[in-house]
């Protein structure tokens, strides 16, 4: 997985604007009043998207609208179900110590 695409989506306002291209593509405008950021902030946050390769930019006359790349998205999906088993095994250890735990508790004699 590309360090670029995690350095990208690490900071707030960029992940914020990739939940905004869920529903669909904006305008730099679009973005910066639904996220409450200056119009050169979003700007600058979507040319950090745009050079990981998390978004792509297609011009419509003066427009630019701006549209999240499923590529990179479904990568990163693939890299993650490498750690999910994983993830899903300590889980159930820890349920299964958590519930021994209270049951030794149940089991104990009050004082």
């Amino acid at each position: 997985m590309d360090y670029t695409t995690f350095s990208a989506l690490a900071e707030p306002n960029r992940l914020r604007i990739v939940e905004l291209l869920l529903d669909g593509s904006l305008t730099v405008g679009e973005i910066a009043e639904r996220t409450g950021l200056r119009q050169p902030q979003a700007s600058k946050h979507l040319k950090v998207l745009l050079e990981a390769g998390l978004v792509e930019v297609q011009a419509d006359a003066n427009r630019r609208n701006y549209k999240l790349r499923l590529d990179p998205f479904q990568a990163l999906d693939a890299w993650l179900e490498t750690y999910r088993g994983v993830w899903d095994e300590r889980i159930d250890a820890l349920d299964r110590y958590l519930k021994k735990l209270k049951t030794k508790e149940n089991d104990s004699p009050t004082p």
